[in-house]
C-alpha cells in the first residue's frame, strides 16, 4: 500500500501536479502596512492555499476584505497608511518626502495597532497557527506575530538587497542597483554612488530612523520579546516576486525562491463593450493606458492631462484609458472607464502598447501577455522599472516634468512602428512562461515545505548568523594585517641587529688597523 502511494505521489510530481497536503494548515498572513499591489501578490497564494484545504487568516489595511470561504481577512482600518488619501504626484516635488512619511507614521502605527480589539484577539491566539507569512517591506511592526513560530516572508517588490543580506546572501553593489534610487553603474562614480546608497538606505531604515522608533513602541508593549531584527533573522524562506526573464539574474540561496508573475493568468472574456471597442480597432490597433490603482486620475495635474488628451487626438489608434472621472475634450478614438480588467485587455491581440506608471505587477503583466510598454513613473521603484524596460529593449520611459505632446506621440509611434520592441517583449514572454512549473505551484510547494519541516532549518545559510565583521572577513583581515606587521617588525628588528653587528665589527676592524 505504501509503495503504491509513493508511486502515485511520484507520478503526480513528475506530471507537474502538487501532491495533496499531509493535513490542513492554519496560516497567518500579516501585511498591515501594504499597498493594493502588495496585497495582490498575497491574494493568489492565499486563494490557492485555501483551495488546498488550508485555513488562511490575513491582517491587512484594506477596506474591502476578500470574500472566500477559506480566507478570513481582518482589516485594522488605521489611517496612517490609507493610500486613498495620498496624492502621489505631490511626491514628485520632494521624492524624499515619502521617507519622511514613514519616519512620522511608523511609530504612531506601532503604538496603535496592538491596542485594536481585532488585532489583540488575533495576537492572543497566534500560537494556533502553523506558519506566519509577512510582507517583508515596511512590516517590521508585524514581527511579534512570528516570534517562536515558523516564519517566512514574501518580497513583494522582488529582490531587496537588504533582506538578502539578512538571509546570508550579500549582493554586490558593483552590479546590483539600489531598489528605490537607481543610478548608472557604467562608471566608477556611479558604482561609488550606488555603494553609498546601499549602505545608507540600510542604515537609515534598519539602524537609525525607522526600525528603532518602531522597536521603542513594541518594546513598551511587549518587554519580553527579543529585538525585531532578531525575530526577522528567524525567517525560514522568502518568496521573491521576481524572475530572471524580467529582472537581473543574481545568485540565490535555497531559501530565496523566485515566484515573479504568480498573479499573472490567461485572459478571461471581456465585457462586451470593451471587447467590441478593441475588436474594431482595425490594423492600427489599440493602446491601453492606466496609472494603476493608487495614482487616482483626479490627482493628475491638469497640464499633464491636457497633454495626454491632445496627444491621443493626434494618434490613429484607439485608446482605452482608465480614469476615475469623465474628461472634457477627448477625441472619438478614446474610451474612458473608471475600472478596467487589465490582464484581459493586455491579452487582446489588437492591443499594441501599454502606457503604464511602471508598477512592478503591471510590468510583469505586460511581460506575461507580451505587450511593449511606455512607462511614466510616478514614485518608488517605478523609475527603476522604466529604466529596466528601456535598457531591456521592450519599452521606453519618460519623465513627467519633461513631457510634451510631441514626446508622447513620438514615443508611442516609435514603440508601435519599430518591430524590435514587440519582438523583444515576445521573447521575454516566452522565457517567462517556459518554466518547469508555475510560480504559483512553487509558492504553494515551498510554503507547505516550511510547515512540513518545522521551519526548514536546513535551508538557512550559515552566513545569516554571522556579524558584518565576520561576514566581510574584517576580523581575518585585521589578524592578517597584524601578522604581516608583526613579521615586518621582526624582520626589521633582525635586519637592524645584523646591520648593527656588521657595522660594529667593521668599525672595530677599522680601529684596529689605525692602532697598528
Amino acid at each position: 500500500m505504501r509503495s503504491l502511494l509513493f508511486l502515485l505521489l511520484v507520478l503526480r510530481w513528475t506530471s507537474g501536479e502538487l501532491p495533496p497536503p499531509e493535513r490542513s494548515y492554519k496560516i497567518l498572513m500579516v501585511l498591515p502596512v501594504s499597498s493594493h499591489s502588495h496585497r495582490n501578490v498575497f491574494l493568489p497564494l492565499a486563494k490557492a492555499l485555501a483551495e488546498r484545504g488550508h485555513k488562511i487568516e490575513m491582517l491587512s489595511n484594506t477596506n474591502k476584505p476578500i470574500v472566500h470561504p477559506g480566507i478570513h481577512e481582518i482589516a485594522h482600518n488605521l489611517p496612517e497608511f490609507d493610500v486613498s488619501t495620498l496624492n502621489l504626484f505631490d511626491t514628485r516635488k520632494e521624492p524624499e518626502g515619502s521617507f519622511y512619511l514613514f519616519i512620522d507614521a511608523m511609530p504612531k502605527f506601532a503604538r496603535k495597532i496592538y491596542h485594536l480589539p481585532q488585532v489583540k484577539e488575533l495576537y492572543a491566539r497566534r500560537k494556533e497557527f502553523d506558519l506566519v507569512i509577512a510582507d517583508h517591506m515596511f512590516n517590521e511592526v508585524a514581527y511579534p506575530f512570528a516570534y517562536e513560530l515558523p516564519f517566512m516572508t514574501i518580497a513583494t517588490p522582488g529582490m531587496d538587497y537588504r533582506q538578502s543580506a539578512v538571509l546570508g546572501n550579500v549582493l554586490n553593489p558593483a552590479y546590483v542597483p539600489n531598489f528605490l534610487l537607481p543610478t548608472s553603474l557604467d562608471t566608477v562614480f556611479g558604482r561609488l554612488k550606488n555603494t553609498f546608497l546601499h549602505i545608507f538606505t540600510a542604515i537609515h531604515w534598519r539602524l537609525w530612523k525607522i526600525v528603532p522608533s518602531v522597536q521603542k513602541e513594541i518594546s513598551a508593549q511587549f518587554p519580553d520579546l527579543p529585538p525585531l531584527l532578531d525575530i526577522e533573522r528567524n525567517q525560514s524562506l522568502t518568496l521573491l516576486n521576481s524572475h530572471f526573464s524580467m529582472d537581473m539574474p543574481v545568485p540565490l540561496l535555497p531559501s530565496q525562491i523566485e515566484v515573479g508573475g504568480l498573479h499573472c493568468r490567461p485572459a478571461k472574456p471581456l465585457p462586451e463593450d470593451i471587447k467590441s471597442w478593441l475588436d474594431g480597432a482595425g490594423p492600427e490597433g489599440a493602446i491601453y493606458f492606466s496609472l494603476g490603482s493608487v495614482a487616482r486620475g483626479d490627482s493628475m495635474p491638469s497640464k499633464y492631462r491636457d497633454m495626454l488628451v491632445e496627444a491621443f487626438k493626434r494618434l490613429n489608434h484607439r485608446i482605452l484609458w482608465k480614469f476615475e472621472r469623465d474628461i472634457e475634450g477627448v477625441s472619438d478614438n478614446v474610451m474612458i472607464k473608471k475600472w478596467l480588467p487589465q490582464q484581459d485587455i493586455l491579452a487582446h491581440p489588437n492591443v499594441k502598447l501599454f502606457i503604464t506608471h511602471g508598477g512592478l505587477l503591471s510590468l510583469q503583466e505586460s511581460c506575461y501577455h507580451g505587450k511593449p510598454v511606455l512607462v511614466l513613473p510616478i514614485f518608488g521603484d517605478q523609475e527603476k522599472n522604466g529604466i529596466k524596460a528601456q535598457t531591456s529593449g521592450f519599452g521606453l520611459w519618460l519623465v513627467w516634468e519633461e513631457l510634451t505632446v510631441e514626446k508622447i506621440t513620438e514615443s508611442v509611434r516609435e514603440i508601435i512602428e519599430n518591430p524590435r520592441y514587440s519582438e523583444t517583449i515576445s521573447s521575454v514572454s516566452r522565457c517567462l512562461k517556459d518554466q518547469l512549473n508555475s510560480p504559483l505551484e512553487r509558492a504553494i510547494f515551498w510554503t507547505e515545505y516550511v510547515v512540513r519541516h518545522k521551519g526548514a532549518p536546513r535551508l538557512r545559510s550559515p552566513g545569516a548568523s554571522l556579524s558584518w565583521v565576520e561576514y566581510l572577513l574584517l576580523d581575518v583581515l585585521a589578524l592578517f594585517f597584524l601578522i604581516v606587521v608583526t613579521v615586518l617588525l621582526v624582520v626589521r628588528w633582525i635586519v637592524k641587529k645584523m646591520l648593527r653587528a656588521v657595522f660594529t665589527k667593521s668599525k672595530a676592524k677599522t680601529a684596529k688597523k689605525k692602532n697598528q
